[in-house]
């Protein structure tokens, strides 16, 4: 009996130590003693993989895979701790504004089609500039991206220990929820990070002190003996071979240059297990793989680029999820908030809100000028007094109030990313094409249809001024420099006009390296050996309301994945 006990107990011990084997050598954020910068780096480097990029997807697949093999991690941004824009709630807005240096944590461009966007340089990626909301795709989309839908779940809780967190849910979010149920966006739904029709509160990856988690955080799961993070460490160039036995060329290393313009080369050790990996985001992963001859064979010719492979479908399916809001000004003190409450349609319009935020690209005081302006015709005086003091709140770069958005699914329009030139560091050309298809903008206006009725209804009514009407908040931003398209007489009495002319991005740009054209449905690049990309350009839409719970969960899964093909039958 005793002998039973003991091998009982001891089989407790063992399950016990293999369920926490990731945490045993682990380290705690921010204190990674493998993160580096890449000044720091050898001429030469040799890892059995070599990730590009660590952004949402890239630290959680570098995680995984130091739990089997040893791990190099390039990231061309620095670190997400110790910057208090990043890292606390009310400096959202200013985070995404900070794009003046080339160390800022944000890169602008601007789209062909004339809208403002940003892209990460930042360890941690779009998780460390995002508004933090965090919630699933759906199982429709689960089911057509051929995911196995247990790894997914559980990639998905591996995820949610460390950076996902339940938000306090105030006054004004709790408003825009009871005023979408009001107005027919049901049924409630409560808090769940499932992706369901109706009224829901989803996760955050702000902690209850409103501290941003990103995906930086998820190297604590990563083993510091067989990982190391280089930052400001530009990729520019993948260096492939020819002499491996096929037709098909392989990846077998990487140029990159630190910020003093030092050249490194990182190579791959031999094994025929081992890969490069693009985890650089929609624009940064077709981006590289056209400046290291993977792409449309004309265009990289006009830029003296040696066509490796011809792929055509590099740079293509580029897609933005379209976003377009009212500013409505409040008589009383709102929260901060970013998004919490979402409305899902059954039309395709995700509706959702945020509150007590500076508006990242319109003037402060270009705003005032214009609320000034429309409360000039109003008789209640009372009315104006107290919009005048919000006026004066914007002035000094805070708001009292909130905008109500509305995005629609997918979106069914796409466009196409090309070459500006042979730098790696200069944004490509970006084409969205928003609103090309039709269904798109009658899901906006549809959107906004349902925006103006939750700021007419009852459950809101206490945060908005009765003496200034839905017209005139649709004039302000009609007014207001939201981007560079042009505007239309039109725009203020028209919702489809409005949609076209006040479009704005809500950063959840996809495309470039999609499933099924450049990337298998093991996302290894087709027409090389030893090259995957794992991130949001391998998407064909966009997953739920937000996507960074999904390329968070993407980079575990994967991780998952490839260690499972280097150790079928399991790894120490």
């Amino acid at each position: 009996m005793a002998s039973r006990w003991s091998r009982l107990i001891g089989a407790i011990i063992l399950a016990v130590v293999f369920i926490f084997h990731g945490f045993v050598h682990s380290e705690k954020a921010p204190y990674y003693t493998f993160v580096k910068e890449a000044t720091s780096a050898p001429a030469i480097l040799r890892y059995d993989y070599i990730i590009i990029g660590g952004g949402t997807s890239g630290c959680p697949l570098a995680a995984t895979l130091s739990q089997g093999a040893r791990v190099l991690v390039l990231e061309r941004g620095g670190s997400p701790y110790n910057n208090p824009n990043i890292t606390n709630i009310g400096n959202f807005a200013a985070n995404l504004a900070d794009t003046a240096s080339p160390a800022s944590p944000a890169q602008e461009f601007i789209s062909q089609d004339g809208v403002f966007n940003a892209r990460a340089r930042v360890l941690g990626g779009g998780s460390a500039l995002n508004a933090g909301f965090y919630t699933h795709a759906s199982r429709g989309y689960i089911k057509e991206a051929g995911w196995d839908e247990t790894l997914v779940n559980q990639s998905y809780g591996w995820v949610e220990k460390l950076v996902a967190f339940r938000p306090p849910m105030l006054e004004w979010q709790s408003a825009v929820r009871d005023g979408l149920l009001e107005v027919g966006v049901s049924p409630n739904n409560g808090f769940t990070y499932d992706h369901v029709y109706g009224t829901k509160v989803g996760g955050t990856i702000f902690d209850g002190d409103g501290h941003r988690h990103t995906a930086a955080d998820l190297l604590q799961y990563a083993d510091p003996r067989r990982i190391t993070v280089y930052l400001h460490a530009t990729a520019h160039k993948i260096l492939f071979t020819y002499n491996n036995g096929t037709r098909r060329p392989r990846a077998s290393g990487l140029m990159f240059k630190d910020v003093l313009g030092v050249e490194h080369r990182a190579y791959l050790t031999k094994s025929s297990m081992n890969e490069i990996i693009l985890s650089a985001g929609a624009l940064g992963s077709p981006h590289l793989l056209m400046l290291s001859g993977v792409g449309p064979a004309e265009q990289l010719r006009s830029h003296g680029i040696k066509v490796l492979v011809e792929q055509p479908m590099v740079g293509q399916g580029m897609a933005d999820n379209p976003m377009n809001a009212l500013f409505i000004p409040s008589p009383l003190q709102v929260e901060v908030s970013l998004i919490q409450t979402v409305g899902i349609t059954r039309f395709g319009s995700y509706i959702e809100a945020a509150s007590g935020l500076s508006f990242a690209y319109a003037s402060p005081q270009r705003l005032s000028k214009q609320f000034g302006s429309l409360l000039l015709n109003q008789t209640d005086q009372e009315a104006m007094n107290k919009a005048a003091e919000a006026i004066n709140d914007v002035a000094n770069g805070t708001i009292r109030g909130g905008f109500i958005l509305e995005k629609i699914m997918g979106p069914l329009s796409t466009g196409h990313l090309e070459l500006r030139s042979t730098n790696p560091n200069d944004n490509p050309a970006v084409t969205f094409n928003y609103f090309k298809e039709q269904e798109d903008l009658e899901r906006c206006v549809q959107g906004m249809s349902t925006v103006i009725d939750v700021i007419n209804s009852n459950a809101f009514s206490k945060f908005r001024y009765r003496s200034m009407p839905v017209e005139a908040l649709i004039s302000l931003m009609v007014s207001l420099p939201l981007n560079l398209r042009r505007r239309h007489v039109t725009a203020a009495i028209s919702l489809e006009q409005f949609c076209l002319d006040t479009v704005m991005t809500i950063w959840h740009y996809h495309g470039g390296c999609q499933v099924g054209s450049v990337v298998d449905h093991d996302y290894k690049v087709v027409g090389v050996e030893a090259l995957r990309v794992v991130d949001g350009s391998t998407f064909l839409r966009s997953p739920g309301t937000n996507p960074q719970a999904t390329v968070m969960m993407l980079g575990r899964y994967m991780g998952e994945k490839i260690l499972l093909e280097r150790y079928p039958h399991g790894r120490n």
